[in-house]
């Protein structure tokens, strides 16, 4: 209704009932055909996997397929070309984290895109804290006044 554009990644969960609520999407996935998804943007550059392992506290212990699921993220908060970053970034996880600081392992995968859009001053809205949906749409109002 605005004009935004969902970016994500095709996990089950949030990102899968994001995707189904809306009409324009660009879904980042970590291979072809991840989660059943069909999408031109699976393709990983070697900056996006940097920019993932630098942020990851636990890069060496990954699996490759992991390592390529936390680089999708970057896309999904910096756009295809890595340098076009959303105005906002909607979640939710069990421990509710917003900050690179509050991430923990019950954060999970998303923790990767909360860390870079905190470095980035990107605002984070987790669904699993009270009043975020409140504060998410007074964001969203200012920004389309």
């Amino acid at each position: 209704m605005h004009g935004y554009t969902l970016r994500s990644g095709a996990a089950n969960g949030a990102d899968c009932a994001f995707e189904a609520g809306s009409d324009r999407c660009e879904i980042y996935l970590p291979w072809p055909g991840f989660n059943g998804h069909e999408s031109e943007r699976h393709h990983l550059s070697d900056e996006a996997m940097r920019l993932a392992e630098q942020l990851h506290p636990a890069w060496a212990q990954l699996s490759p397929a992991a390592r390529k699921l936390m680089a999708r993220n970057g896309y999904q908060i910096l756009g295809a070309d890595l340098r076009s970053p959303v105005d906002f970034v909607v979640c939710w996880t069990p421990d509710g984290s917003q900050t690179e600081a509050e991430r923990s392992r019950l954060t999970g995968g998303t923790g990767q895109a909360i860390a870079l859009a905190d470095r980035w001053g990107i605002p984070v809205f987790n669904l699993a804290r009270p009043g975020a949906l409140e504060q998410l749409g007074d964001l969203v109002r200012q920004l389309v006044d």
